[in-house]
């Protein structure tokens, strides 16, 4: 059996990243493989721009945004499979894929890099009500039709869910000539990028109906109308509150899921809100040697976020193999032994903290620590409490459930901390 230095899962920006960072921190002895035909994930049917302003300091494209990843890769001596479908991870390190030149093949590895990505939640995940026509779409499946199959989805359009990509759709239909009726948001604020809410709505005049849900799909074999209602503090539709809109699509835009099927075969401990797996201040998994990185550890607003987190994982996963007391020190701990973790927790307004824990020991000088809140507000702080005890704070003039809060704290913050850590938003 093949045994490779590190194994990268995923071939998106993430898995890029993580193979580029490693190769440059000294492993020599690297595999990606990717599922599609090319390299690049989801970016290549994303072809508005808005890519690259954090990582590149420039404005580009998803695919331009993903190209110049490529061709860093190919500066290196990074073997890529693509056409490459994975089936199996093992609890031994052991991967199992397929492809049509070698058929079904079993390589392990010393370490290795989960970037899966994420999926989108389709209508059996909210139970919208109505008969199953066509006409009903994901929005990225609508894209990738669009843009990549150059196929018209529909042409009076309803949006259901705020988040970017729904956003990101209604003006590209708008652009190829559909009319875009609407969007409705379940909750009382939108999960969209600010700039998304600007250029994509507002530009075009398009409605938002916040605290409003689909409650009724008509038509058998094609879309031919939907309602809308509004719902109350239970997110329950309010009857007396419907509105009627004669559209032959809808697109659904309510949510992503890290691709979990991989860390859950393995027996990897997966996050109960993101879905992702747990992972350290190393980006590693419950399992020694095994990393995640990118939308398949939680969800992204920014595409620059997921190739920084990839080469961290990168960096990390070449720190496994190469430094040998790094490595034994990462087993002992999986197997129990000078066990000096901290575990991190959401508290209030919070929804998830990435890591969920640190090893005081293992930690560098400093870590960024990001999180989710879970609402829109102004004049807060973000607090990070041992019990009663302020270990730091960070005013914040606004926050937002659409965009990752973060904050750095120093590993001499952390000395005599024990236990529990949590972090909070306070007036």
């Amino acid at each position: 059996m093949r045994e490779y230095e590190i194994v990268i899962i995923g071939g998106g920006s993430a898995g890029i990243a993580a193979a580029i960072a490693a190769y440059n921190k000294g492993c020599s002895d690297i595999l990606i493989l990717e599922k599609d035909k090319e390299l690049g994930g989801i970016l290549l049917q994303c072809i508005h721009n808005g890519f690259g302003l954090h990582r590149f300091k420039e404005e580009l494209a998803g695919p331009a945004y993903a190209e110049k990843w490529v061709d860093m890769l190919k500066d290196t001596d990074v073997v890529v499979k693509t056409g490459t479908t994975v089936t199996h991870l093992t609890s031994d390190k052991k991967i199992t894929y397929v492809n049509k030149d070698e058929g079904y093949v079993t390589v392990s590895a010393k370490a290795i890099i989960v970037s899966v990505g994420c999926r989108e939640r389709a209508r059996g995940n909210i139970a919208t009500p109505g008969y199953r026509p066509s006409g009903v779409w994901s929005a990225g499946t609508a894209q990738k039709y669009i843009n990549m199959q150059g196929y018209m989805v529909g042409k009076r359009v309803f949006i259901l869910g705020s988040g970017d990509i729904g956003l990101i759709m209604a003006r590209r239909m708008t652009l190829e000539g559909a009319k875009v009726l609407g969007v409705a948001e379940l909750m009382p604020y939108s999960n969209g990028l600010p700039r998304n809410m600007k250029q994509c709505l507002e530009d075009f005049d398009i409605p938002l109906y916040l605290s409003h849900t689909v409650s009724d799909i008509r038509g058998k074999d094609r879309l031919t109308g939907i309602t809308i209602s509004r719902v109350d503090e239970n997110l329950q539709p309010i009857a007396g509150t419907e509105i009627d809109f004669d559209v032959d699509t809808l697109l659904l835009s309510v949510g992503l899921i890290p691709d979990s099927a991989l860390f859950e075969e393995a027996g990897i401990e997966l996050h109960r809100k993101t879905k992702g797996p747990v992972v350290d201040e190393h980006l590693m998994t419950s399992l020694p040697g095994v990393f995640a990185c990118g939308n398949g550890l939680h969800v992204h607003d920014l595409v620059d976020f997921v190739s920084m987190e990839g080469e961290e994982a990168g960096s990390s996963a070449a720190k496994y193999v190469l430094d040998k007391d790094y490595r034994e020190a990462c087993d002992k701990r999986s197997d129990g032994e000078g066990d000096d973790t901290l575990a991190l927790v959401p508290g209030d307004g919070i929804g998830y903290v990435l890591p969920s824990k640190i090893h005081g020991s293992l930690m560098e000088d400093s870590l960024e620590i990001k999180m989710r809140v879970t609402r829109n507000d102004r004049k807060v702080k973000l607090v990070m409490k041992a019990g009663d005890k302020v270990i730091k704070s960070l005013n914040k003039p606004r926050i937002a459930p659409s965009e990752m809060e973060k904050m750095v704290v120093r590993k001499t913050e952390l000395e005599g901390i024990t236990g529990t850590v949590t972090l909070s938003v306070e007036a």
